[in-house]
């Protein structure tokens, strides 16, 4: 197995394997957050291959001493086979040298499936869940009301 970071050539293996691993509405979300980690820091994207072929890839992004990773996935042909843990440790390493002292993992309605994973590799759970207010949609509902 071959670990790097992402290469804008790798864009269509990689939807390729968020398509086979997520919602349409997830996939979406997924692009612009690859797109701003890759306008800011290139080495936090990371993919892995097998016979040069693309078959995982990760999004890890910073906020001061934070670092967040999203978008796990792997082709369902190679889940099962280590993709997942090598992809992540070595962003816990890039994450490391560049002055990170704390790893969080985004997880969310299209992610859920793999917190049994994320718990095998040391993580734990510190939030139960996360509440949004769309407030610009209930603004322009009163206006239309008016």
């Amino acid at each position: 197995m071959n670990l790097r970071s992402f290469q804008l050539s790798d864009v269509h293996a990689v939807t390729s394997i968020w398509r086979l691993t997520a919602s349409r509405a997830v996939e979406r979300e997924t692009l612009k957050v690859l797109s701003k980690q890759l306008a800011c820091d290139r080495d936090l994207v990371l993919v892995a291959e097998i016979d040069d072929r693309v078959v995982g890839a990760i999004v890890g992004t910073m906020e001061e001493d934070t670092g967040y990773f999203y978008c796990l996935a792997v082709h369902p042909d190679y889940q099962g086979c280590g993709v997942g843990r090598e992809l992540t440790s070595l962003l816990e390493e890039r994450f490391h040298s560049k002055g990170v002292h704390r790893i969080e993992v985004m997880v969310d309605g299209g992610t859920e499936k793999l917190v049994p994973f994320y718990n095998h590799l040391g993580y734990r759970e510190t939030r139960s869940s996360v509440l949004e207010k769309n407030w610009m949609f209930r603004l322009q509902d009163n206006l239309g009301t008016v």
